[in-house]
């Protein structure tokens, strides 16, 4: 089945082609919707809220069954995530779902171990990755299950190693250092037009759960310190948050983790 995504002026952006079978009833689960609250029932997330129900897509980040063959039966939409997912029938007759990396297509064969080739879609630890590939569904912590490089069109490569770590250029161009025995995924991810999507219309912001955003000045000065004025006006002051804080420019988040495996930082 092709699909045809349409931006707002009704021009064809892309067409991709995606099976038309059900999502596996053992690989998914209804995913609760918290509108961005708390446990506690407060709003700690603002502008999240009433979006269409879905069905959260079971997917295997370890790519854990080593040393087995494993076929692309379906190529399907997921509604939780910017890439397309690929379901794999292994040879065990086992069907688990990954994320599709770019030119992965129905009838190809995926594999997972120390023993694959460099294939689109086979993961393997970073020892055997050679420099310069691009790969993706990075580890950062041996069978952990991946962390980083997830996103529709996203890869990253490994250019350097040494007798404990590959230092991997990141999309973010970013360098760190993760563990040889680490795994990852051969491949770009899939749907890289998806940053080149319009919504094209409010009713389908609501559909994914994006409520509307009001803008400070159009507030009262009891709501927001950018509120109140006769008729239009500016901000008046520095940009302020909601609750008073800078809300350009002045790095606010306060991290405990170490710095140790950055190489060099993003930008």
């Amino acid at each position: 089945m092709k699909v045809t995504r349409k931006n707002t002026h009704g021009k064809k952006t892309k067409q991709i082609k995606l099976s038309r079978n059900v999502p596996q009833k053992a690989l998914t689960l209804i995913l609760k919707k918290n509108s961005g609250r708390n446990n506690s029932g407060k709003i700690t997330v603002r502008h999240q809220g009433g979006r269409h129900k879905r069905y959260l897509r079971v997917i295997d980040f370890r790519r854990d069954k080593y040393d087995i063959k494993g076929q692309v039966i379906a190529i399907e939409y997921d509604p939780n995530r910017s890439s397309n997912i690929a379901l794999i029938e292994y040879e065990d007759k086992e069907k688990r779902y990954i994320l599709q990396p770019t030119d992965l297509k129905i009838g190809d064969t995926v594999f997972s171990g120390t023993k694959g080739s460099m294939k689109i879609g086979n993961a393997m630890s970073l020892r055997n990755v050679p420099l310069g590939v691009e790969i993706h569904n990075i580890e950062l912590y041996p069978k952990t299950g991946a962390q980083i490089v997830k996103s529709a069109g996203t890869s990253a490569v490994v250019i350097a190693k040494d007798d404990k770590y590959a230092d991997v250029k990141l999309p973010s161009k970013e360098v760190r250092k993760i563990l040889l025995e680490s795994y990852a995924t051969i491949g770009r991810v899939s749907n890289i037009e998806h940053k080149l999507e319009k919504l094209g219309r409010a009713g389908r912001s609501r559909h994914l759960g994006i409520r509307p955003t009001v803008r400070g000045v159009a507030q009262n000065p009891r709501s927001h310190p950018h509120g109140g004025g006769e008729g239009r006006s500016g901000e008046g002051m520095h940009a302020k948050t909601p609750w008073g804080k800078p809300a350009r420019g002045k790095k606010t988040r306060h991290h405990s983790w170490s710095n140790a495996l950055i190489v060099k930082r993003k930008g």
